[in-house]
C-alpha cells in the first residue's frame, strides 16, 4: 500500500509500474493491427532482467500480464493510451508548441520516437533513479533523442516546478502537459495542487492531456480484489497503489477556468478505432478510465488546426507524482 514519503526506483514501489506498462506496451504492440508500437519498452525490460525479460520470451506463463483476462485488456488499453497521447503531442508541435512536459516520464521514450519539429524542448520529470535507469539503458543501445531532451530529476513531492524553470523551462511560451498513468496514485489533494500549478505555469495556447479513472464501485473493487492464483495476486499488488478516493474530474475541471477541454471514455476511444472493449476484470477497470485533451485559449501563431476536441491519486503538498 501507498504511504506517504513512501520511496521508489525502476523496480520497487510505484516505480515497478513503469516497468509493468513497458511490458504491456510491447506486448500489445506486437499484436497484429496494433494501434501502436513502442520499440523501446523491450529494451527497458532486457534491461531489467528476470521475470521481463523472461515474460518477453515466454518462459513466464503464470505472468499477470498474459494469464488473465485482466492482463490483456491491460495491454490493449496501453497500445491505445499510447496513440491517444502520440496524437495529441503530434496535434500540438503541429500548432507550433515547442515546449513539452512530461510528468512522471517512467519510461516514456517519446522523446527518442517522434519525429519533433526543430526547436521543441521536451523535460521529463521523475525520481533520479528512474531517469538514469531510462537513460542508461537508450545510450548503451546507441540511442539518441530526437530533440533536445532535458532530464528533470526531482520528486514530484518536491517543489518540482523550480527545478523545471532551472532547467530552461520558460512560462510564458505555450507548452504541452503530460500526466499519463499518474493520477491515479495521487490522493484527491494532491490531484486538486497539482491541476492549479499546471495552470499556473501555462501560457495562452498551452495545453494539458490527462488520465483519469474515476472511483471504482464498490462492488467492482471487491470482485477484483479476490484471489485466485499467482497472478491475481500480482495483479493486486498493483491495484494497492492506486487511491480510490473521488476526485476532480479534469474536463470540468478545466472547464471551469476557462479552457477548452473534453474526454473520451477507454472503452468508447477502443470502439471508435476498431478495437474490442474490455470485458470481465478488465472491463470493470476500463470503464472507470478516460482520458482528457484541455486547450488554453490565446493568440495563436500559426493557421494549424487549434486542439481537436475528444469527445468522447497521499502527496503530501504536490509541489507533485511517478508510466
Amino acid at each position: 500500500m501507498r504511504t506517504e514519503g513512501d520511496a521508489w526506483d525502476i523496480t520497487t514501489g510505484v516505480g515497478s509500474t513503469a516497468l509493468f506498462v513497458a511490458a504491456a506496451r510491447a506486448l500489445g504492440g506486437d499484436q497484429e493491427q496494433a494501434l501502436a508500437e513502442d520499440p523501446f519498452a523491450e529494451d527497458f525490460l532486457r534491461a531489467a532482467g528476470d521475470e521481463w525479460a523472461a515474460l518477453l520470451d515466454g518462459e513466464a506463463p503464470e505472468h499477470p500480464l498474459t494469464a488473465t483476462e485482466f492482463g490483456r485488456d491491460f495491454q490493449e488499453f496501453q497500445v491505445a493510451r499510447t496513440k491517444y497521447f502520440d496524437d495529441y503531442f503530434r496535434d500540438a508541435t503541429a500548432a507550433e508548441v515547442r515546449q513539452v512536459v512530461i510528468l512522471a516520464a517512467g519510461l516514456d521514450a517519446r522523446a527518442y520516437r517522434l519525429p519533433w519539429p526543430d526547436g521543441t524542448v521536451v523535460y521529463e520529470l521523475d525520481r533520479p533513479q528512474v531517469l538514469e535507469f531510462k537513460r542508461n539503458v537508450l545510450a548503451d543501445n546507441g540511442d539518441k533523442p530526437r530533440t533536445d531532451r532535458r532530464e528533470v530529476p526531482v520528486d514530484l513531492r518536491e517543489d518540482w516546478p523550480r527545478a523545471l524553470r532551472e532547467s530552461g523551462f520558460d512560462p510564458s511560451a505555450p507548452t504541452a502537459w503530460l500526466a499519463e498513468g499518474l493520477l491515479i496514485y495521487l490522493p484527491a489533494a494532491a490531484v486538486e495542487q497539482l491541476f492549479e500549478t499546471i495552470e499556473s505555469l501555462s501560457a495562452p495556447g498551452s495545453r494539458v492531456a490527462i488520465e483519469q479513472m474515476d472511483p471504482l464501485p464498490e462492488e467492482a473493487a471487491a470482485a477484483l480484489a479476490e484471489n485466485s492464483g499467482e497472478a491475481d495476486a500480482a495483479r493486486n499488488e498493483w491495484l494497492g497503489l492506486i487511491y480510490y478516493e473521488p476526485r476532480s474530474e479534469a474536463a470540468g475541471w478545466f472547464t471551469a477556468r476557462g479552457w477548452t477541454a473534453e474526454r473520451v471514455d477507454v472503452p468508447d476511444y477502443l470502439r471508435a478505432h476498431g478495437r474490442p472493449a474490455p470485458g470481465g476484470s478488465g472491463g470493470a477497470v476500463s470503464n472507470m478510465l478516460s482520458v482528457v485533451t484541455a486547450g488554453r485559449p490565446g493568440r495563436r501563431t500559426s493557421t494549424a488546426s487549434p486542439p481537436k476536441p475528444h469527445r468522447h491519486c497521499a502527496f503530501r503538498s504536490l509541489s507533485r507524482a511517478a508510466p
